[in-house]
């Protein structure tokens, strides 16, 4: 990863020597966070890092504060008076109005929270443009889960398109879709034929979409599918995820803007899905769904839809581990986020078709007091660290 470094230096110091010892330091914090810093611009580098490399800069950086864009990364190295100096400057920034924050501690400290920082500076600048299409209203069941597109496009830059169903059902009936990896894949596994080629007409109606309105994301009213094609849409959204479109169920929009933003910060593929039983005692959730990201599990089978038993739905096994747990609210008023470690790939009747157990050290008591929906995502790896610092930048 390529950074750019702003290099304030005391002009009253032993410039050459401060300037050694800075470059080493610097050389030791991207070492520990695999970063490239880069003293002059860099074009590929678009985060940015100011380093105050020792005291009496600050009348350096006030003018240069016009050129740097917020959040600020101030970064220190613990010598030569550069704390001092970046205290000042950080509330400087704050008496200004301005975004700021001192990055400060042991090496592996410093790396870690520089990752996280510029995995959210990276997340926030993709969102940016991002056209969400939403095929259909919420489901009648979602009544918490609007979402207001001005506040969204002020505060993310995410666009909401609207799409009506019909337009949808009038694509289906094309029945042509194209062929990739996934497709090919899907017709080794074995299940009903017919039944199959009727779910991927459901994926070639959406990927036609998507091309049509530029998506990068889409939810769509999804039991909408029942009854004038006896089949839904959890094949298609399972492909479209592993394509890179963020995709999901029951037109849920507030759980499509969180996909997207987990998904922008991890680089991962997101399972949209339900919590569908508590152990509180042990901090174990159940949760489940009948669609994830085809490129997401190590190995999946096929079934039907769980409420209808109609269609073709997805059963994956998960990779156990570690796992992140996510859900914001659609005005970014609020976020829930957990690291967490799945336990188990479950296999009951009684659920929809992908199922894991999820062991949270902390935060159980949000489910059952302040939940956010009920949908919630989740992504292989530890990325809470950095969706904190994305909800501080905005």
């Amino acid at each position: 990863m390529d950074v750019n470094v702003k290099y304030f230096l005391s002009m009253n110091s032993d410039v050459e020597k401060r300037n050694a010892e800075n470059y080493a330091y610097l050389k030791e914090i991207g070492n520990a966070a695999g970063i490239d810093f880069h003293l002059k611009d860099h074009k590929e580098a678009v985060p940015e890092v100011v380093f105050v490399g020792g005291g009496g800069v600050e009348g350096k950086f006030k003018a240069a504060l016009p050129t740097l864009n917020d959040p600020i990364i101030i970064l220190t190295s613990g010598e030569n008076n550069s704390l001092a100096a970046s205290m000042e400057i950080l509330s400087y920034l704050k008496k200004q109005g301005r975004k700021g924050t001192i990055l400060h501690g042991s090496h592996q400290d410093v790396a870690n929270r520089l990752k996280a920082i510029i995995m959210a500076q990276n997340a926030l600048l993709s969102l940016k443009g991002m056209r969400l299409g939403q095929v259909g209203k919420p489901s009648d069941w979602l009544i918490a889960s609007d979402a207001d597109a001005k506040q969204l496009q002020a505060k993310t830059g995410m666009e909401i398109v609207d799409i009506d169903i019909e337009e949808l059902f009038a694509e289906i009936k094309k029945e042509s879709y194209p062929e990739n990896q996934f497709t090919e894949d899907l017709k080794k596994h074995t299940f009903d034929r017919e039944e199959l080629e009727k779910a991927l007409y459901i994926y070639g109606a959406l990927y036609r979409l998507k091309e049509k309105y530029q998506l990068r994301a889409m939810t769509v009213r999804c039991f909408d599918l029942l009854e004038p094609f006896k089949n839904t849409g959890c094949l298609g959204l399972a492909i479209l995820n592993a394509q890179g479109i963020y995709s999901g169920c029951e037109g849920d929009m507030q759980s499509l803007i969180s996909m997207a933003i987990i998904g922008e910060i991890s680089k991962q593929p997101v399972f949209m899905c339900n919590p569908s039983r508590i152990n509180s005692q042990n901090k174990d959730i159940v949760l489940a769904h009948c669609t994830l990201p085809l490129n997401m599990p190590c190995t999946y089978h096929l079934m039907t839809h769980y409420e209808s038993g109609l269609g073709v739905a997805i059963a994956g096994h998960i990779p156990e581990g570690e796992a992140t747990i996510f859900k914001c609210a659609a005005d970014m008023s609020r976020y829930f986020v957990e690291k967490g470690e799945i336990k188990r790939n479950l296999c009951e009747t009684v659920l929809c078709r992908t199922q894991i157990e999820l062991h949270l050290e902390h935060g159980m008591e949000y489910f059952v007091n302040e939940p956010i929906g009920n949908h919630h995502l989740i992504v292989l790896g530890d990325h809470s660290a950095a969706v904190r610092e994305f909800f501080a930048m905005l």
